[in-house]
């Protein structure tokens, strides 16, 4: 929409993936226990036109998976001593590598699509507070803040210093810090492609997928890092930027793998997004799809203007509630309350929506107190300004 074309792959929440099994919900609700056919997370994205879609290392080759963010927060350092002593990691398929690309399908007649694999390495010299460049003690820390007013002065100063402990951020020396950062990282990436290239004769590739967020927000100096990076990579000959669309095409990969269901949570599961702590939200959650389900089925060719406005918000107040990042930040403790509250909020507007389709698409009177409530969700909560009931109403398409 915003760039005159089509998208050819797509960063899945939390890298996550499930393929096609007789599924059942992982907590009582609405659904009931009985084990259904479900598709493929490859096969949705096929029947979309998407070529890739990327996944944790883990997924691929087995073993431990590299969490990105247990070392920031303490709350997830406890939630995963818990589920760690039951966890077992997979058994490592060393023929596998994340510089080749892959296809995974699982659904006949539907075209299989491509997985690229993020790099462990490279993802934990960025992402790691403790281990990577972001933990280097000059730079600006992210946790000590000036009350009032939240503004920072302190760095780093060590990963394992107290708030008590930190020293007064100098900005020149944390400048001094990139050029020697982003040169290690280009080196990183180098000899991770000449290994690659060197045992196997293909031209390689390193993906490495952060959040936006990290650069600037975690780790203040981080987009100065990051030119500096592509900088780099663009002077060094033996090194080139592509984009995945390109090297897929250029790689035309034709190896068909299974991998299991995981995610880029710690341990390479949903422990994160699914615990204690969490469950109750899973219950809304299966409770309000259904519903919306229901309703898209019922009402979705009905043409009354007033009746898809309502509809439409229903379905964004669905949308937003399935966020993942409101079970992560109750289970980091870093913004529970407020995740607790976006999260019963969504569930609540959605209901009362649902409530209104009904009486509305059934001919009763609709007061004007709902009407005004319709507005107030639109005006804030104003997004996919396109989103179509088809969505909602059927789980299978033709394959493109």
């Amino acid at each position: 929409q915003h760039f005159d074309r089509d998208p050819r792959g797509l960063w899945l929440p939390e890298c996550a993936y499930r393929p096609g099994y007789k599924w059942k919900p992982p907590v009582a609700s609405v659904l009931g226990e009985e084990p259904y056919m479900r598709k493929g997370v490859e096969e949705f994205l096929s029947e979309n036109g998407l070529d890739y879609f990327f996944i944790d290392s883990a997924l691929l080759k087995g073993g431990k998976a590299i969490g990105v963010y247990l070392d920031r927060f303490e709350a997830l350092q406890k939630l995963w001593g818990q589920f760690e002593k039951q966890f077992q990691p997979r058994e490592e398929l060393k023929e596998r590598t994340p510089r080749e690309v892959y296809l995974v399908g699982s659904a006949e007649g539907k075209k299989p699509v491509a997985i690229f694999t993020r790099d462990p390495d490279t993802g934990l010299q960025v992402w790691s507070g403790e281990w990577g460049y972001p933990g280097d003690g000059n730079y600006l820390d992210f946790h000590k803040k000036h009350w009032p007013g939240g503004h920072r002065y302190w760095k780093v100063t060590s990963p394992k210093s107290d708030l008590g402990e930190k020293e007064v951020y100098i900005p020149e020396n944390a400048q001094s810090r990139i050029p020697e950062n982003a040169g290690h990282f280009k080196h990183m990436i180098k000899e991770l492609l000449k290994k690659h290239h060197d045992s196997t004769g293909r031209k390689g590739i390193l993906c490495a997928p952060f959040d936006s967020e990290l650069f600037g927000h975690w780790w203040f100096e981080g987009p100065q890092f990051l030119k500096s990076v592509l900088k780099y990579i663009h002077d060094d000959p033996e090194l080139e930027l592509t984009t995945c669309s390109k090297f897929l095409d250029e790689a035309q990969p034709t190896q068909t793998l299974s991998i299991p269901e995981g995610s880029w949570g710690e341990g390479g599961y949903h422990y994160i997004w699914l615990n204690e702590w969490t469950e109750w939200t899973w219950k809304h959650i299966y409770e309000d799809e259904l519903r919306m389900q229901n309703l898209a089925r019922e009402f979705k060719d009905n043409m009354d203007t007033n009746l898809q406005d309502i509809l439409k918000q229903a379905a964004r107040e669905l949308l937003l509630l399935s966020a993942s990042d409101w079970q992560f930040l109750i289970s980091t403790w870093a913004a529970r309350d407020y995740a607790e509250m976006r999260l019963a909020q969504h569930h609540a507007d959605f209901n009362r929506l649902a409530d209104m389709v009904e009486r509305y698409g059934h001919g009763e009177h609709v007061d004007e107190g709902e009407w005004t409530f319709l507005g107030d969700c639109k005006r804030r909560d104003a997004v996919f300004p396109d989103i179509k009931m088809e969505w909602f109403a059927e789980v299978e398409f033709p394959p493109r």
